[in-house]
């Protein structure tokens, strides 16, 4: 153990940048990890909030932040794939190697995995941490360690488009264009989709979507979703319907927007159970997927980073500095319409 600077969430409502002790001793097959930037996921702010997410209950002090990149400094007996000086991405989820579900290939769904800022599991906000080398990856050199940071929630978006079975030319829709709706839209062309329509209430969010090319904005405010959706396909539908909002209002009227025989990838998760329209979805035969988190993601998601398929760095809306770490926070809980990704350096 060591004592580290880190930011603490002491209990709901109450953030610390204070010393803690944290774990850090290299084993076998483990890595060291000079820590460089860390995003601010819209899980730690719930945390922050709320003080729990469903049975993930914070009663002790927790290291928040798990979507990081940074330099390897030590590395443990075993380890070849990695080198002191690699720039690396982590995946903060480790699972049993030898469950159930790892043997199936779903570690991501192991009960038993150890989640960074997941209670009781210490996140990375500080300046060092110990992480497995299987799970930790090497940048290449055209991919900043900002870039880095962001391959975390751009896996989520990467599990959405595989469980989704792209065809290429299909046409999805992303209901919420956060973060992770936004990323899941990229994932969705980089995947092969012809076009993807997004649909938030908030302009500014919107706005960020159109950049891209491929992305047809839709206000829900002003334009009825599948009326929209009708327009764009010839009274057709959409091929896959990626539901990121989370909200239980989209679940109402998401049977009008899939063709027959399409799909909806579940992404957002409701705080509370939501009614679902079976009857609307058997008539259709619409296939309902489910994302939670990812597995086997990351080399993939980083390769289309470096080759510039995907572009991640108009998503990053402000950066701060370590010691800023709680005012990063507190902006994200203003949520503000223009915001899309806020992260925070821990190193220069």
């Amino acid at each position: 153990m060591a004592k580290m600077r880190a930011l603490v969430l002491e209990r709901q409502h109450e953030l610390a940048l204070r010393d803690i002790e944290l774990p850090l001793e290299v084993g076998p097959g483990m890595v060291r990890i000079a820590i460089h930037t860390v995003g601010v996921c819209g899980s730690d702010v719930h945390y922050y909030t709320h003080g729990r997410i469903g049975p993930f209950v914070v009663r002790e002090p927790m290291v928040l932040g798990h979507e990081a990149a940074g330099t390897v400094v030590e590395v443990g007996a075993g380890v070849r794939r990695l080198e002191v000086g690699d720039r690396v991405c982590m995946e903060p989820g480790v699972p049993d190697a030898n469950s159930r579900a790892s043997r199936l290939g779903m570690y991501n769904v192991d009960p038993a995995v150890q989640f960074w800022a997941t209670p009781p599991v210490h996140g990375v906000l500080t300046a060092e941490v110990v992480h497995p080398a299987n799970y930790t990856f090497k940048l290449p050199d055209n991919v900043s360690f900002a870039e880095g940071a962001m391959v975390e929630p751009f896996a989520v978006g990467m599990q959405a488009a595989s469980k989704a079975r792209i065809q290429p030319g299909d046409i999805a829709v992303v209901i919420g264009a956060g973060p992770i709706g936004t990323m899941v839209a990229l994932a969705a062309l980089a995947g092969g989709c012809a076009r993807v329509i997004v649909a938030d209430l908030a302009q500014p969010k919107l706005d960020i979507a159109a950049r891209y090319e491929g992305i047809i904005p839709v206000n829900i405010r002003e334009q009825d979703l599948a009326a929209e959706i009708g327009r764009l396909t010839e009274g057709w539908g959409a091929d896959v319907v990626f539901e990121c909002s989370g909200s239980p209002k989209a679940w109402q009227t998401i049977m009008d927007v899939p063709r027959p025989g399409g799909a909806i990838v579940v992404v957002g998760l409701p705080v509370e159970p939501v009614a679902v329209d079976i009857a609307g979805a058997s008539v259709k035969e619409i296939r309902i997927e489910n994302v939670f988190r990812y597995a086997h993601q990351y080399d993939r998601a980083i390769a289309l980073i470096a080759s510039g398929k995907v572009d991640l760095k108009p998503l990053i809306s402000e950066t701060f500095a370590f010691e800023d770490s709680i005012k990063a926070f507190e902006r994200a809980v203003e949520a503000r319409p223009s915001d899309v990704k806020l992260q925070i350096r821990v190193a220069d």
